[in-house]
């Protein structure tokens, strides 16, 4: 059975990609889906690579029971997007950042992560790395529900039977 391939992305790996990758995983883990699964995450830009997720992020996630630690920061490399079944970028200019890199044939791959919430008012995930602690627990909030919601178009539409 061929695993299904998700890569998160922000700008530098180190708060919502790592983020919505620990989320996730806790989310497939819960279902005992995670053999069904290959889960990464990365960021547009190589600010922070091989650096552990933001300490905020670390504790706003441990208090979700979300473990983050182990993830280290990586830029998007060509290769990710043959790799990788979905590209789920947190905003915009990483939106647009992965366009722009992306070969024609994969650009169908790249979705807005919060397409998977479309109840929520926003269309972004939010950078919280210049504000203060709920910043951080705003990111968990909009990725559970966006998590929750990716998994379940997954199940829908049979991708995941």
């Amino acid at each position: 059975m061929e695993k299904i391939k998700v890569l998160f992305v922000c700008m530098g790996n180190i708060c919502r990609s790592p983020t919505a990758e620990g989320v996730f995983t806790k989310i497939i883990r819960e279902q005992s889906l995670e053999d069904r699964f290959l889960v990464d995450s990365a960021g547009t830009h190589a600010y922070h690579v091989g650096e552990a997720p933001d300490l905020r992020a670390q504790r706003a996630a441990r208090d979700r029971d979300v473990e983050l630690q182990h993830i280290r920061a990586r830029k998007v490399v060509i290769g990710d997007f043959t790799d990788f079944d979905y590209i789920l970028a947190m905003d915009g200019d990483n939106y647009e950042t992965l366009l722009q890199a992306c070969p024609e044939e994969a650009v169908h791959k790249i979705r807005y992560f919060l397409e998977y919430a479309p109840h929520l008012p926003v269309r972004e995930v939010p950078d919280p790395y210049y504000g203060g602690k709920y910043g951080f627990e705003r990111v968990i909030d909009l990725v559970e529900e966006a998590a929750t919601g990716f998994l379940e178009t997954l199940k829908k539409t049979g991708e995941l039977s």
